[in-house]
């Protein structure tokens, strides 16, 4: 394996994924992965730019940071890349009114935009509001349009909680999917565009950045294809 000094040869920033990488979420506000809160404060101590990219979707950006802080993480509200705000903008621009059906606890991020006479839905992690009644209400409404628009918020298929593997959004955009005969698009991890607007936060080149995410569980240099 080649020496860290060559492998980290022209690398300007890191991209740090959060949930598996820095901890894994649970009662409480869940556990730090060991040596994940002394390795932030190393790169924070370093030249490197560090960004973190997250497809947390049931709790707002504010909130997450507000966790990570609490478990001894040095990170802002800036250092993070996530999908709620970049769907929100994607919205805007695109005059786009969701249905949402996401988790509480992400709903604040979506407090500015018109959800008047929804003209796409918006699915999330919901956890719990995953139920029949909800789903098929998404259903309905994709049918409905002539232009049926879903828009994803990532697509993992589950997650580690301190009480064990749960369930992600991806299933459930995978019904909706192959029940509507549309294709998601996908606001988070994997997609390029995602990945390439936290390197636009960070101010840095796709073969500029170390990337470390639990999509691929190893080191990545410049590698966005997730």
């Amino acid at each position: 394996m080649a020496a860290w000094s060559e492998r980290l040869a022209g690398v300007r920033g890191v991209l740090l994924d959060i949930s598996g990488v820095l901890y894994d979420s649970g009662a409480g506000g869940g556990t730090p992965i060991a040596g994940s809160v002394e390795a932030v404060a190393r790169l924070k101590r370093s030249q490197l730019k560090v960004q973190f990219c997250t497809n947390e979707s049931q709790k707002s950006r504010g909130e997450l940071v507000a966790v990570l802080r609490r478990l001894g993480f040095d990170i802002s509200e800036g250092e993070v890349t996530a999908p709620a705000p970049a769907t929100c903008q994607i919205l805007k621009e695109r005059g786009l009114r969701p249905y949402l059906l996401i988790h509480d606890g992400v709903r604040s991020e979506f407090d500015h935009v018109d959800m008047s006479n929804p003209n796409c839905v918006v699915i999330a992690d919901a956890g719990e509001g995953f139920s029949y009644q909800n789903m098929n209400k998404a259903f309905q409404l994709l049918m409905d349009l002539e232009n049926p628009v879903l828009i994803s918020l990532g697509k993992g298929r589950y997650y580690k909680e301190t009480s064990g593997l749960m369930l992600d959004v991806g299933p459930y955009m995978k019904a909706l999917e192959y029940a509507c005969g549309v294709e998601a698009e996908v606001v988070g991890k994997p997609s390029p565009e995602f990945f390439n607007s936290a390197l636009q936060a960070m101010g840095v080149e796709a073969h500029q950045v170390f990337l470390r995410s639990r999509f691929c569980m190893r080191e990545n240099r410049g590698h966005l294809s997730f």
